[in-house]
C-alpha cells in the first residue's frame, strides 16, 4: 500500500456471501493500520471484531505446519480498541443521549 497522500483511499465497501472472508478482511486492515499508528473507525454490529483487542494465540495445528516449512511463528499482538455503545451500557458513552 503505498503511503502517498494522493493515494490514500479514504473510504472502501468489502461486500461478500456468509464464510468469504469479510471479517477476517476488516480485521487484517484494521491491525495494519493500527500499527502504523492510523486511527480506525470500523462499525461492527454483531461484534466479530472485539477479538482484535486480545493478543492472538498461535494454534497447534498452525504451529505444525510453520515448523514444518521452516517457517518462525509470528508475535501475538493485540491493538488498542474503544468499544462504543450506543445505550452506554457496555461500552463508550455517546455524545448523544
Amino acid at each position: 500500500m503505498c503511503c502517498c497522500p494522493r493515494s490514500r483511499i479514504r473510504h472502501g465497501l468489502i461486500t461478500g456471501a456468509t464464510g468469504t472472508g469479510k471479517t477476517i478482511t476488516l480485521q487484517t486492515l484494521a491491525e495494519n493500520f493500527s500499527a502504523r499508528g492510523v486511527p480506525v473507525f470500523m462499525a461492527d454490529v454483531k461484534g466479530d471484531l472485539t477479538g482484535i483487542t486480545q493478543t492472538g494465540k498461535i494454534g497447534d495445528k498452525l504451529a505444525a505446519v510453520l515448523k514444518e516449512r521452516g517457517l518462525d511463528a509470528p508475535a501475538p499482538t493485540s491493538c488498542p480498541a474503544t468499544l462504543w455503545d450506543v445505550f452506554g451500557k457496555s461500552g463508550h458513552r455517546s455524545a448523544r443521549r
